[in-house]
């Protein structure tokens, strides 16, 4: 069946059956936005359970009611994840193990040298990962199709920035977050969930990072985005809080922020920029942090301003033992969805 068929036959309405995601009925060929889920969590540094949150989020999403008043045909856009790679999973799996052995082993002080061997494994696995959702997203791209990427940990999303850059050229970042995500290889994991934006930065079709909502990072991350030459913007999330309390309004604040960034842009949202009693098993929680209106209005900020969602990528999803940070993950995804949606003229 074509898309167009599929609309017309299905009832938003209804209970979600199957095993699609939001219970919508269509399949990646007929889907005009593709999600790729990626399970995978090798270099976490704290606490594990990423991994599970595509197929935690899937089930989730079951519980979404598709009706947006502000978007009423946002449904229509034609979403469909592509299935979950379970060889994936399964190395992810593998790996963190071999991981766990190099970060127990800093912890008590050991010399990391003597682990060359595991490193280079993990490094050069991650390397495969990158190109596989490179060439993944470069496929449903060359059918017409948008593309984004629901992780596992912050380290996932980099061969889809890629590929926006490739098939795209020239686009910003807006990355929503707790961390800034700018050490080299830490911990001595060139694909470090906390390096995904250094490692971001050294491809040039990115223009501009703006970072909002961090509330924890090092001096050395700091003076990398002090020595851009402005093309990393921080946006503490005390300095925006210190801003409202003196009489600001987030609208002000969000189109200040927006215009630093060009027309294009791709989203990394990791969960943890929400405040953690929306996402209490994120892998690193950070006290503070937004409220989901006001991480939706930001986005919802930048159709506003006529500037195009290209892509985006979730992450840091933790999977504990109910379903909220599911539930909450879901729904965040559902708004990415719709916008990036609105923001291509698709809805």
């Amino acid at each position: 069946m074509s898309l167009e068929s599929k609309i017309e036959s299905f009832d938003p309405n209804a209970m979600a059956v199957g095993e699609t995601l939001f219970g919508l009925p269509f399949e990646p060929e007929e889907a005009r936005l593709i999600i790729i889920p990626i399970p995978w969590e090798v270099t976490v540094s704290y606490r594990t359970g990423t991994g599970a949150a595509p197929s935690a989020i899937l089930e989730a999403s079951k519980q979404v009611d598709l009706f947006e008043s502000e978007i009423p045909d946002a449904w229509k856009l034609g979403v469909a994840m592509l299935p979950i790679p379970e060889e994936i999973a399964e190395k992810s799996h593998h790996l963190r193990k071999k991981a766990e052995v190099i970060l127990n082993a800093l912890s008590e002080g050991e010399d990391e040298n003597q682990y060359q061997d595991l490193y280079e494994e993990i490094n050069k696995e991650g390397d495969i990962l990158r190109e596989y959702i490179r060439k993944t997203a470069m496929h449903w791209i060359g059918k017409g199709k948008r593309v984004a990427l629901l992780g596992g940990d912050h380290s996932t999303p980099l061969g889809l920035m890629d590929a926006m850059g490739e098939a795209y050229g020239d686009f910003g970042i807006l990355q929503i977050d707790a961390h800034c995500d700018l050490r080299d290889a830490y911990e001595g994991f060139k694909y470090s969930h906390a390096s995904i934006m250094f490692n971001a930065l050294q491809n040039p079709r990115v223009t501009k990072l703006v970072q909002v909502g961090i509330r924890d990072f090092c001096e050395q991350e700091f003076q990398l985005a002090q020595n851009s030459d402005n093309r990393v913007k921080i946006y503490e999330y005390r300095a925006i809080r210190k801003e409202q309390f003196s009489g600001k309004s987030w609208y002000e604040i969000a189109d200040d922020l927006l215009d630093e960034l060009p027309e294009n842009i791709y989203i990394s949202f990791d969960i943890d920029g929400l405040d953690p009693s929306l996402c209490p098993n994120t892998g690193t929680p950070v006290p503070g942090g937004f409220r989901f209106e006001e991480v939706m209005f930001l986005i919802e900020k930048i159709v506003e301003k006529k500037k195009k969602i290209i892509g985006f990528d979730l992450n840091e999803v933790g999977v504990g033992e109910d379903e909220w940070d599911a539930n909450v993950g879901a729904r965040v995804l559902w708004g990415l969805c719709n916008y990036t949606g609105k923001s291509l003229g698709l809805i």
